[in-house]
């Protein structure tokens, strides 16, 4: 039999190079002072971001104050013209601005306690609104009254129905009168229903909302349309008064 000898050259004979502990210690100990550094640099930025994210904080909260005073600054002007405007007419109009500018302040406080909400306690949002209403010296001696269930509603749904209950409530103060009821309740063919309605005379005979040409009514047109209700309209209990339901659904 025939041998034969195996021929190794010198790229092909086999790494016998074992790596030291010393040497393996000492890339072990730059490999975790790389990462070290590399954490600091990540701790560092993540301070100048929370640094960064307080200053706007304040500075929106600042933004915000500043907004609120200058709005309040403005209705209480509209109301000192509107008590010494000799002119009925002019004295009601200036009433109404400066009413709707406390609306603004108004709704302005109450979308920035809903930030970052993923759902609103409807009947607890209505009853601050409210409350706020009853405040204002225009419908200090009004009842404003909250009643029905309690829902909790996704914000898309909760603010435009806000505003339109802010509307109805400034138009019953302008033609209504006596006590004003919000109520709140389930109307199992669509969802729910909300309506505003108020003592006083009752809406005219041919009344139609899509006909009014008044910012309110067009408001609430426009509010109830984007959220897929319905608008409707009467009398209020006992077949006095007014009242306007919006049914909806969550």
């Amino acid at each position: 039999m025939t041998m034969h000898k195996l021929q190794y050259g010198a790229d092909s004979r086999p790494d016998t190079t074992v790596e030291s502990p010393e040497r393996r210690t000492a890339a072990s100990e730059r490999e975790l002072r790389t990462l070290r550094e590399a954490l600091a640099r990540e701790e560092d930025l993540l301070r100048q971001k929370d640094g960064l994210i307080r200053q706007q904080e304040t500075l929106n909260k600042e933004s915000d104050h500043r907004l609120l005073n200058g709005l309040q600054l403005v209705q209480s002007l509209l109301w000192l013209q509107s008590g010494k405007s000799a002119n009925a007419e002019t004295a009601s109009q200036l009433a109404v601005a400066a009413s709707r500018v406390a609306a603004v302040g108004r709704i302005h406080r109450h979308l920035h306690s809903l930030d970052g909400a993923q759902t609103v306690t409807f009947k607890q949002y209505l009853k601050e609104l409210c409350r706020d209403f009853s405040m204002m010296s225009c419908t200090s001696e009004r009842v404003i009254d909250v009643e029905g269930i309690e829902v909790v509603l996704p914000p898309a749904t909760g603010i435009p129905l806000g505003y339109i209950v802010n509307e109805l409530i400034t138009n019953a103060i302008k033609y209504g009168k006596g006590r004003i009821t919000i109520r709140l309740e389930s109307d199992p063919p669509k969802g729910y229903a909300l309506s505003v309605s108020n003592d006083g005379p009752t809406l005219p005979e041919r009344f139609d909302p899509a006909a009014c040409k008044g910012l309110g009514m067009m408001i609430v047109r426009s509010l109830v349309e984007r959220i897929g209700g319905q608008l409707r309209f009467g009398r209020g209990d006992n077949n006095e008064g007014a009242r306007f339901t919006v049914l909806f659904s969550d």
